[in-house]
């Protein structure tokens, strides 16, 4: 396993060990000592998986503290571009966003520790999307973050995909400013 650290403190680029021969191939996606040995050393209580078609985007989400979650995410099928912003108001890049494509060819990984709003933008048609999650879904404390929001100036490659209500009528950056 490759771990690659990213210009933004925290985020971390999974690159895992792939076996191949004629059968298929065959990889970890998840060991809690390699994972500990570069400093991802928290307790997964939860994992989480979506199907989204090509030009879904979902996001930009995260949970208030004290529900705020670590996630390793990683696509089963298909392709994602996989978004991350910033949000922890004591960091010194705050307010910056990092984007990565994710899909199941390079089947990289992608670890997002708590204080980053999170989305993604399903590239293909039937993408399966998983997450490992530090910290249980509690509705309470979930928050949207505007995924167009001309502050962040986030390049989706895509000007109208499809979104939830909740995606749509996310706040904007200013109004999560403080929340983490």
């Amino acid at each position: 396993m490759h771990i690659e650290k990213t210009p933004i403190e925290g985020l971390l680029i999974i690159h895992p060990q792939i076996f191949t021969d004629a059968r298929g191939h065959f990889y970890e996606s998840f060991n809690e000592r390699l994972f500990a040995e570069v400093g991802i050393d928290c307790k997964f209580v939860q994992d989480n998986q979506s199907f989204s078609q090509k030009n879904i985007l979902r996001g930009l989400h995260f949970q208030k503290t004290p529900h705020a979650q670590h996630k390793i995410v990683r696509v089963v099928h298909g392709a994602v571009l996989d978004v991350v912003v910033d949000i922890r108001s004591n960091s010194s890049t705050y307010g910056q966003h990092f984007s990565i494509l994710l899909n199941a060819e390079n089947k990289t990984m992608f670890y997002i520790p708590e204080g980053f709003a999170h989305g993604f933008l399903a590239l293909d048609n039937n993408t399966i999307f998983s997450y490992k999650c530090a910290g249980y879904y509690e509705q309470i404390a979930e928050e949207t973050l505007l995924w167009n929001d001309p502050q962040l100036n986030i390049d989706w490659g895509i000007t109208s995909p499809l979104l939830s209500t909740k995606d749509s009528n996310g706040k904007t950056f200013q109004q999560v400013d403080g929340l983490f």
